[in-house]
């Protein structure tokens, strides 16, 4: 099949957070927080646990109940995301209130995020075949900043961003959205993610569908080369 565009996931697709141990001793350390590494790597644990770090694993636990509504629209609006991520932060006891919000801010920085090693070989390839590129994610902060930081935003064409528009996967009208302002059709649209549910959304428009796993870097140097092998330009 012949695609005139893809659409890339954010989290776990294209970039992968930091781990929740690193996201917590950076914090510490900048706010002058030490703490000895066994009680660290146990108050990171937590908060693993509790799914506190956005792009990091679900919570493993049922959400509390005051957290619920906000948890399921958390991405739908910048302050919704903060409530619904300091929110499960506050469920592990640190040594400053103030430190889950530092937490939070934490992981919108370009620092706290690492791109898949193959990512920029895939996009640049994708370009060079001469097809639009773009990134639909559910997220509450602007992300464009980590692409810029990792010299990634000259392969993308669009970001459609969950927060940005009160909308999140799996609505279709996210992805409709993206394949407009790239001038591509949904049925000539290949969607790249790590999420069936969410991601799948795309199905709705007619877009084809390809998954990864959400690994850690390291852990997946070349999942997403099979995407220059799904694309076909001739």
């Amino acid at each position: 099949m012949t695609f005139n565009g893809v659409l890339f996931d954010f989290s776990g697709t294209l970039f992968r957070v930091e781990d929740a141990e690193s996201w917590l001793r950076a914090v510490l350390t900048e706010t002058g927080h030490p703490l000895p590494e066994p009680e660290l790597a146990e108050k990171a644990r937590a908060l693993e646990v509790a799914g506190a770090l956005a792009g990091g694993a679900r919570p493993a636990r049922p959400v509390p109940d005051h957290l619920v509504a906000l948890w399921e629209d958390r991405d739908r609006g910048a302050e919704q995301h903060r409530a619904a991520f300091t929110g499960l932060s506050r469920q592990v006891s640190l040594p400053d209130p103030a430190l889950h919000d530092a937490l939070y801010e934490r992981q919108m920085r370009p620092a706290a995020w690492k791109p898949y090693p193959d990512a920029a070989e895939v996009l640049g390839a994708l370009g060079e075949r001469g097809l639009a590129v773009g990134v639909v994610s559910n997220i509450g902060w602007d992300l464009r900043p980590v692409f810029r930081e990792h010299g990634l935003d000259p392969f993308v064409g669009t970001y459609v961003l969950s927060y940005e528009h009160g909308v999140q996967k799996p609505d279709p009208r996210l992805f409709a959205t993206a394949c407009a302002e790239l001038g591509i059709a949904p049925g000539d649209t290949l969607m790249v993610g790590d999420d069936r549910t969410a991601d799948g959304g795309a199905a709705a428009l007619g877009c084809a569908l390809h998954f990864v796993d959400h690994l850690p870097a390291a852990d997946r140097p070349d999942g997403l080369r099979p995407v220059l092998d799904l694309v076909d330009t001739d």
